[in-house]
């Protein structure tokens, strides 16, 4: 996501898209008028047999017929003999700003070539390959709707093969100053969709509520959600992530004058130590909420809610909205072989905090200016192009056969086999979720 609202408007609107139209011929209307409705039916048939051959006649201009032309995935240059492109890292960013820092940079040329995927965004239509196919990068849309067609839209794309692929989900991201800093760099181990919940008014909420949040199928905000869809908490593989931040800490991260200034505020809250530090590369978790929100109250609601639905494992540091339909996304097209999840990386960068300054208002917070915006983002590529780089580098040596999972890797129900130790553990029994397994679901 993009945690950054209309500062800049929308970064220019959209600064550098622009939009390709379709352009086909269009076969002569056949106006039919009738009396007598009940006899048009066969006026209809040769109506449409007469476009048909239209249609077919179109052939000499469109040699595939014009609608399979307009259909068929734009590939320049890389797949010219039918083989699929697959690429050893693609980089998954949410919106402009953030795609633009992986282009024209000296590592590698992502645009060498430009593949149109059925499905994608008609913002971001493209992925974004180098010239051997090696490396590639996307651009899904922002919010979780936008992140899950699209990440679906890929895994079913037939011009990939990602099964040996690693994905390196690479964005801003509001921050907690309790465990991180704006302009630093977190990988995530835990991924927690904090507002799947109930939500009541806070000015109606019942006298012995903390919150007007809490969650759903339970009578109270400290209660396990009785009620759960699969997509609340996704694990990712920590060997990996340790991997990620060694080679992210060899980087050199960027600063604001702004931003340093910023941090001064949080600097006489003890609580808020690391929201005061120079950023850094730091290991904490993420929650995911298409509510883009501020304040010290929800904040603290949903650092709660991270730790109440991973049984205290996680450590909320990051805020964004996307990361769980990506993940979900992911976790389907595993589940069918399409994908590896144990080659995923969660990075985020810290662009505001997501709560003030003790003694300052939360609406200011929200619409005032970190002075982190550019740094976080310049940081995504400083830190994430040493583990784009690394992964390629080791590729033979380290990451061609994968990185074998220490811990729990999945969703919350189970679903690629493991038993998860949050939620109600395996719903397979431990096994993965069979095709065409059929599950009663529970409504309380």
């Amino acid at each position: 996501m993009a945690r950054y609202i209309n500062r800049k408007r929308l970064y220019a609107l959209r600064k550098g898209i622009s939009f390709e139209f379709l352009h086909f011929e269009r076969a002569p209307a056949v106006l039919i008028q009738s009396s007598e409705p009940h006899k048009m039916k066969p006026f209809v048939l040769l109506s449409l047999l007469a476009l048909y051959a239209l249609t077919i006649s179109a052939r000499s201009t469109f040699p595939l017929g014009p609608f399979k032309d307009i259909l068929k995935p734009r590939n320049d240059g890389y797949d010219q003999h039918n083989q699929k492109i697959k690429p050893k890292v693609v980089i998954i960013s949410m919106f402009d700003p953030e795609a633009q820092v992986w282009y024209g940079i000296p590592e590698f040329n992502v645009l060498a070539h430009n593949v149109s995927v059925i499905g994608f965004s008609p913002l971001f239509p493209d992925a974004h390959c180098t010239k051997d196919g090696s490396i590639c990068q996307i651009t899904t849309g922002e919010a979780e709707i936008n992140a899950a067609t699209t990440i679906t839209s890929l895994v079913l794309s037939p011009s990939f093969d990602l099964t040996s692929t690693y994905f390196m989900i690479a964005g801003i991201a509001g921050v907690n100053p309790k465990r991180a800093t704006i302009g630093g760099i977190t990988f995530a181990r835990f991924a927690v969709q904090v507002a799947l919940q109930f939500e009541i008014d806070a000015r109606e909420k019942p006298a012995n509520f903390s919150t007007g949040y809490f969650p759903q199928g339970s009578d109270s905000p400290n209660e396990y959600p009785q009620s759960i869809y699969g997509t609340e908490v996704f694990e990712v593989n920590d060997a990996l992530r340790k991997l990620a931040v060694g080679f992210a800490k060899t980087a050199k991260l960027t600063d604001s004058e702004l931003s340093q200034t910023v941090r001064k505020r949080y600097a006489t809250t003890p609580a808020f130590k690391a929201g005061a530090e120079p950023p850094s590369v730091v290991e904490c978790d993420t929650a995911t909420a298409d509510v883009f929100y501020s304040g010290t109250l929800l904040a603290d609601r949903f650092d709660n809610t991270s730790t109440l639905f991973t049984n205290g494992s996680a450590a909320y540091c990051t805020t964004q909205q996307e990361d769980n339909a990506t993940l979900e996304a992911l976790m389907r097209g595993a589940s069918r072989g399409l994908v590896d999840f144990s080659r995923i990386i969660i990075l985020r960068a810290g662009s505001d905090f997501e709560r003030p300054p003790q003694g300052e208002d939360a609406i200011s917070n929200l619409l005032g200016d970190s002075g982190a915006f550019d740094s976080s983002l310049a940081n995504i590529h400083l830190a994430g192009v040493k583990v784009v780089e690394g992964i390629v580098a080791g590729w033979d040596r380290t990451f061609k056969n994968g990185v074998k999972p220490q811990n729990y890797i999945g969703d919350i129900f189970g679903t690629l086999g493991g038993v998860p130790n949050f939620g109600p553990g395996s719903i397979f029994g431990g096994k993965p979720a069979a095709s065409g397994n059929k599950l009663r679901r529970r409504y309380y």
